[in-house]
């Protein structure tokens, strides 16, 4: 080697231990974070299984669509202020008490209507399904005991104690696996039976995270502070409610329409889609919290096109991972997983291109964007009704259905690509 090209060299190896050098604390707190995450696949894995092979069918698939359209209530909760919390939380620390007192405040307001949502959701899609109470108490424990634990994740997360909200991540969706592994064991293993469990559950979940895992601060309350913070929450708790009306409304309309032995089926594989997307919430949680302080780090197409494909690749993978397996093992999860077991594979593009709309949508929460995003949620919210209302309804057999989601979840993040990007464009709002 020449002189020169050993300076070369030399040179190079010093940029790329600079820039190594800078990242490091990038590093260090994406694999704390990403750590918080694969114990949580670990013990979702676990509480899935164990649920999946205790409850029947359909029984199943009647408590995942309750339990997703909780989840979509529960964004009503505080009226989205926890965005509020959340940017606080990362960008003024000093007043994460001043706006907790808002948060709790504002969850005492929003109760009547997050009971009347509930209310309209369960004569739409379960009143023939389940027994109120049984609805009731799983949409309490999504929107009321599992959702301030989210709060708790999200604001350590804002702060950057990636590592106590891992913990408390883990802890949370350990604490349900345990209550399936207990319930496993009981008599009677009716849906209502476990939904008194699954309030048990996240009660002890949010009992720990308020005491062991919540900054201490002094909670004040100052009204001005939130009126003008108020606006731009509703349209967070809206656009909220919306992506998760457009990612959840699968299982609402498969319940309606295919019945509760489907829908079963369908929540096995969704469930399995959902384990994928697990690290890659991790990615993107980090990369809107740089957003939030330099809005223009995705200007070049080459550096948005590599995260899309990467995103798109790692959840691919993830799903062609579990396909394997189950293809050789069908019984690995247990009977009823196994049931479902060789429709996986069929549905090998969803992880991929469900996540990739879910990044696009933090996109534009990360740039202050929120009212765009709700607008745009509620265009894919609707046009996810409608293909999956036409798919469902033509008496396609369960392999055909699986395998045509491929092309809806195409079509939709098309359209969500073309929606979010033009957008980009714009100055990022103040936060």
């Amino acid at each position: 080697m020449t002189p020169t090209n050993e300076m070369q060299s030399t040179r190079r190896i010093g940029r790329i231990g600079a820039l190594l050098s800078q990242q490091r604390g990038l590093l260090r707190d994406y694999f704390s974070a990403v750590s918080g995450a694969g114990g949580r696949l670990v013990f979702s894995l676990i509480y899935f299984v164990a649920l999946a092979n205790t409850l029947s069918l359909a029984d199943f698939g009647r408590f995942a669509t309750a339990s997703a359209a909780g989840v979509m209530l529960s964004r009503l909760l505080s009226f989205g202020f926890i965005s509020a919390l959340y940017r606080t939380a990362t960008i003024r620390p000093n007043l994460i008490g001043t706006y907790t007192a808002g948060f709790l405040l504002l969850g005492v307001m929003s109760l009547p209507v997050l009971v009347l949502a509930s209310g309209v959701v369960y004569l739409l899609f379960f009143k023939g399904e389940m027994a109120l109470a049984i609805f009731a108490a799983v949409v309490f424990a999504e929107a009321l005991l599992w959702r301030p634990v989210e709060v708790v994740i999200i604001v350590n997360n804002g702060r950057g104690r990636f590592g106590r909200a891992s913990v408390m991540s883990i802890m949370g969706t350990l604490l349900r696996a345990l209550f399936a592994a207990v319930f496993l064991f009981w008599p009677s293993r009716t849906l209502a039976d476990w939904s008194l469990f699954y309030i048990a559950a996240n009660a002890a979940s949010l009992l720990i995270a308020g005491i062991w895992f919540y900054p201490r601060q002094r909670l004040r309350l100052r009204m001005p502070l939130y009126m003008r913070r108020l606006a731009d929450s509703v349209y967070v708790a809206g656009s909220e409610v919306l992506f998760y009306l457009q990612m959840e409304f699968d299982k609402l309309l498969v319940l309606s329409i295919g019945g509760p032995h489907l829908a079963g089926l369908y929540a096995i594989i969704m469930r399995l889609v959902d384990l994928t997307a697990i690290p890659i919430r991790t990615f993107s949680m980090m990369l809107v919290q740089r957003m939030m302080r330099a809005p223009e780090m995705l200007k070049r197409l080459r550096v948005r096109v590599g995260i899309e494909l990467g995103v798109f690749v790692v959840s691919t993978l993830a799903l062609l991972a579990l396909a394997v397996i189950l293809h050789f093992f069908p019984n690995a999860l247990g009977r009823n997983v196994g049931e479902a077991a060789p429709l996986v594979l069929l549905a090998v593009f969803v992880p991929g291109l469900r996540n990739l709309v879910e990044y696009q949508a933090e996109l534009l929460f990360a740039r202050g964007q929120t009212l765009l995003r709700a607008i745009n949620l509620a265009l894919l919210a609707g046009l996810k009704a409608l293909l999956l209302t036409y798919v469902l309804t033509r008496g396609l057999e369960s392999s055909q259905l699986i395998w045509v989601l491929n092309g809806v979840f195409a079509l939709l993040w098309l359209v969500s690509a073309a929606l979010t990007y033009p957008a980009l464009r714009r100055p990022a709002r103040a936060i």
